[in-house]
């Protein structure tokens, strides 16, 4: 899976950016997601006009975390891997049987956009299983994406250019589009538009970035790791059934 959000859409952390990174763009001309398409056989791409691209394929994929793709009143979601908890989840979002677990990630975001009833770290650390997600909602323009407190599902994330934002379970694809300006999703972690990243296994403590250096010496990108002695200023707030969560984090 890939997408490629535009900077205005998701404002990625400065630390990933490497200084040795070359010129590289993944989002002039669709160019990222054509490469994808030519190392991905049987590739879906979908357009989200200035906001990016989103692409998926079956191929390769690892019969014991599959990837899904939906899509619910404009809002796209990509999904690798498994929830192991998904008859409780549908329950609590009042889904039928036959949703899946992108499904339930979609409705999931959607009650935290429009009722807010938990904090987002909450909803997030209610998915049991191995699993990574991209969610864009078209309406709000937010993007959310998380992946497992193990990192069970591969899950990169970096930075091209010009500051767009690059996700996918392929390295080499990120690696394309961003150069060294590229990382390992934080285990444990989720990432929004307007809060950027944050830790859901430590909600209340901050998240320091540390240089990540490969074997040959290179700085490539950051990791990000728990403060233990940083707490964050504010939390999330509760919001009312009237309140739009993606405006308010």
């Amino acid at each position: 899976m890939l997408a490629v959000f535009e900077k205005s859409v998701a404002k990625s952390p400065e630390a990933l950016r490497s200084p040795q990174t070359e010129s590289v763009t993944a989002f002039k001309d669709g160019s990222l997601a054509k490469h994808f398409a030519s190392v991905h056989s049987g590739s879906v791409t979908v357009n989200l006009g200035p906001a990016g691209v989103m692409a998926y394929s079956l191929d390769k994929q690892n019969p014991l975390l599959p990837r899904l793709f939906a899509v619910v009143d404009d809002i796209f979601c990509l999904f690798q891997g498994h929830i192991a908890n998904v008859a409780l989840l549908k329950q609590q979002y009042g889904l039928n049987k036959t949703a899946n677990e992108a499904i339930i990630i979609i409705e999931a975001y959607r009650t935290l956009r429009d009722r807010g009833p938990y904090p987002a770290d909450q909803v997030v650390r209610d998915f049991q299983g191995k699993f990574a997600f991209i969610l864009y909602d078209s309406a709000s323009k937010v993007t959310f994406l998380a992946g497992d407190a193990d990192g069970n599902v591969p899950f990169f994330w970096g930075i091209d250019s010009e500051g767009h934002l690059v996700i996918s379970d392929d390295v080499e694809v990120v690696k394309k589009g961003c150069g060294n300006s590229f990382a390992p999703f934080p285990k444990g972690c989720f990432f929004t538009s307007s809060g950027g990243l944050s830790s859901f296994e430590h909600p209340m403590n901050e998240l320091k970035p540390v240089p990540r250096v490969d074997s040959s010496g290179q700085v490539c990108g950051a990791t990000f790791k728990v403060d233990a002695e940083a707490k964050k200023e504010t939390t999330m707030p509760r919001v009312g059934s009237a309140a739009n969560w993606s405006e308010n984090y």
